[in-house]
């Protein structure tokens, strides 16, 4: 364990938890040289489990005997920055959750057909861009039983930090890949899709039908406008979630936990 105490917010070894932006840090024209930033030792614990590689940490010095302690163990060799409290929250623009940050390596996106080998249950993020959406979806996957989650190009990444944090670290839980066609892709590989949206022939959520298809994608949309009207038109299934009220819809992040509980495999 290399220990190594930060007193500058200059120092170039630590810009990849502040001076460089998730942008930078995502590394789009090399992508084997992409990092994400996870967030607090619990997050850090289910990424390093799920085999995601460390590539520095920073945290408070009393954390390193602390809170940390498990997770300094295991990140053998790699190097482990601290420093005060105050200057770590100027170096990086927010107060650390429980005092610890780790730099991590971006593994390769898989292809979507090994994301979907052997799902049943699939979600499809369609230019969902708020980070806490994309966290909160990517939990309630993990929890309900969803097998693989594909994700338009204009959508949030999920290895935002933010998202990571809100997911609680299930973003490394679930296999999850981008998809310029999901609709068309899916079809291919034998899925039938059932889009999330109020129009004229939108059935109900727990349409028997529905619920027995074999292998079934459940395609989400944007907080504000939803779902484009050609994925609408091309989906197998339009399909709404029965409410009182007068009340219309819900918060994307809401309607994807009640659809992945409603359409679990049982």
């Amino acid at each position: 364990m290399a220990v190594i105490e930060i007193t500058s917010l200059g120092d170039r070894r630590v810009a990849m938890f502040g001076a460089l932006t998730e942008a930078q840090l995502r590394n789009r024209l090399e992508p084997s040289e992409g990092i994400f930033i996870a967030e607090s030792p619990k997050v850090i614990r289910v990424a390093l489990g799920a085999g995601y590689r460390p590539v520095a940490l920073l945290c408070e010095r009393k954390h390193v005997a602390g809170d940390a302690a498990d997770v300094v163990a295991r990140v053998g060799d790699t190097p482990v920055y601290v420093g005060e409290r105050g200057l770590l929250s100027q170096l990086t623009g927010y107060t650390l959750t429980r005092g610890v940050l780790c730099a991590m390596r971006r593994p390769v996106p898989p292809t979507v057909a090994a994301v979907c080998e052997g799902a049943r249950r699939v979600a499809v993020i369609d230019g969902v861009v708020d980070t806490t959406n994309i966290g909160a979806i990517f939990r309630s996957a993990a929890a309900l039983g969803v097998d693989g989650v594909l994700l338009t190009p204009d959508s949030c990444d999920p290895l935002n930090r933010r998202a990571v944090r809100v997911s609680m670290g299930s973003v490394f839980l679930v296999p999850w890949t981008w998809a310029d066609r999901p609709l068309q892709t899916l079809a291919a590989l034998g899925f039938r899709t059932a889009a999330m949206a109020l129009t004229e022939r939108s059935v109900p959520l727990d349409d028997p039908a529905l619920m027995a298809e074999p292998r079934l994608a459940v395609i989400v949309g944007t907080e504000g406008d939803g779902l484009p009207r050609d994925t609408i038109a091309a989906a197998d299934y339009v399909v709404r979630i029965p409410m009182a009220h007068g009340v219309d819809s819900l918060n994307v992040a809401a309607a994807s936990a009640v659809a992945f509980w409603q359409l679990r495999v049982k």
